[in-house]
C-alpha cells in the first residue's frame, strides 16, 4: 500500500511538472510574439470567419436556422443555387445582411486600429464580407471575398443600394424576390464571391502587395483552408516575414518565424496590445 501511495505522488508531481512545463512554453511564445510585434514597423492582419463569430456571426460550420435549416451553406453560396431559386439565395442574404447589422465589433476588431503608431503601419485584409473592421475603425480594409454591403447585377455587374423596403426581413426568414438592375434589368445578387468565382483581381493584388511587403503577418480565425486566400500565411514566411496564428485551434505549420497562440481572438488581440502598450511606456 505504501508502494502504491508513493508511486500516486511521483506521477502526480510528474504532472504538476508537465503542467509548468506547458504554461513555461506557452509564456515564452506569448513573449515572443510581443516582442516581433514591437519591432514590426508593417503589420498585416488577415482575418476569418473566427473573428467575426465572436461577434455572434455564424460561420459555416454551424447549422442553418428557420426557412435555411434544410440547407448546407455551401450550397446556396453558388451562381447555380441563385439562377435555380433567387428569392431563397437573395432572403437568404438579407437575413444575413440583418444579423451583421444587429452585430457590433467585439474586443478584437477593436484593438487592430489601436496597434497602429507613427513607427508602425497596420493593414488589414479580410475573409469576411461583414463591416465589423470598419465599423471598429480599421481602414481601407481590402475585401477578399466581397462585402454584403453593396450588392451588384448578377448579368452587367453593376453595384446598387439594397431597396428601402428589403431593408428588414423576419427573424426566421423570407424568400424575397430580388430586384432589378436599373441599367439592364438583370436580377441583383449579393456582391460576395461565391463558390467556383474568382477573387476580385483589385483585391488580390492589393493583398498579396501588403503581405509580401509586411514583416509580420496575424491571422485570426482562419481556417486554412480557402484558397487561394489560405496561402497568405505561406507567402508572407516565404518573403521574410514572421507569422502570428490566433486562432481556437492549432493551425500553424511548424515553420521559424511563426507563432501559434490558442484562444478566443477577443481576449488574445487585447492582451497583445496590452503588452505593447506596456513596453512602449516602459521603452520611454
Amino acid at each position: 500500500m505504501c508502494s502504491d501511495v508513493g508511486r500516486l505522488d511521483r506521477e502526480g508531481s510528474r504532472r504538476k511538472q508537465c503542467e509548468s512545463l506547458s504554461q513555461i512554453r506557452t509564456m515564452t511564445i506569448i513573449e515572443q510574439a510581443v516582442d516581433v510585434l514591437q519591432k514590426a514597423k508593417k503589420v498585416v492582419f488577415f482575418t476569418g470567419a473566427g473573428i467575426s463569430a465572436e461577434s455572434g456571426i455564424p460561420t459555416y460550420r454551424e447549422k442553418l436556422s428557420g426557412i435555411w435549416a434544410g440547407y448546407d451553406p455551401r450550397d446556396l453560396e453558388t451562381a447555380k443555387a441563385f439562377r435555380e431559386n433567387p428569392p431563397l439565395i437573395w432572403g437568404w442574404y438579407l437575413w444575413r445582411r440583418l444579423r451583421v447589422a444587429q452585430a457590433e465589433p467585439n474586443a478584437a476588431h477593436l484593438a487592430i486600429p489601436h496597434m497602429a503608431n507613427s513607427l508602425r503601419h497596420v493593414s488589414v485584409i479580410t475573409q469576411n464580407i461583414d463591416d465589423l473592421h470598419e465599423r471598429a475603425g480599421s481602414l481601407n480594409v481590402v475585401h477578399l471575398h466581397g462585402s454584403l454591403a453593396m450588392p451588384k447585377c448578377f448579368a452587367c455587374h453593376r453595384p446598387a443600394a439594397v431597396p428601402p423596403d428589403q431593408s428588414a426581413v423576419p427573424v426566421e426568414g423570407a424568400l424575397v424576390e430580388p430586384p432589378r438592375c436599373q441599367r439592364c434589368n438583370g436580377k441583383m445578387r449579393p456582391a460576395v464571391v461565391w463558390y467556383g468565382e474568382d477573387l476580385p483581381t483589385q483585391a488580390w493584388k492589393a493583398a498579396v502587395r501588403l503581405v509580401k511587403d509586411c514583416d509580420l503577418l496575424i491571422s485570426v480565425g482562419t481556417s486554412g483552408i480557402v484558397m487561394p486566400a489560405a496561402g497568405l500565411p505561406d507567402l508572407a514566411l516565404a518573403s521574410g516575414a514572421s507569422v502570428i496564428h490566433v486562432n481556437k485551434s492549432d493551425v500553424a505549420m511548424g515553420e521559424d518565424r511563426e507563432f501559434m497562440l490558442m484562444g478566443a481572438a477577443a481576449e488574445i488581440l487585447p492582451m497583445l496590445l496590452e503588452r505593447i502598450e506596456a513596453g512602449k511606456t516602459r521603452g520611454a
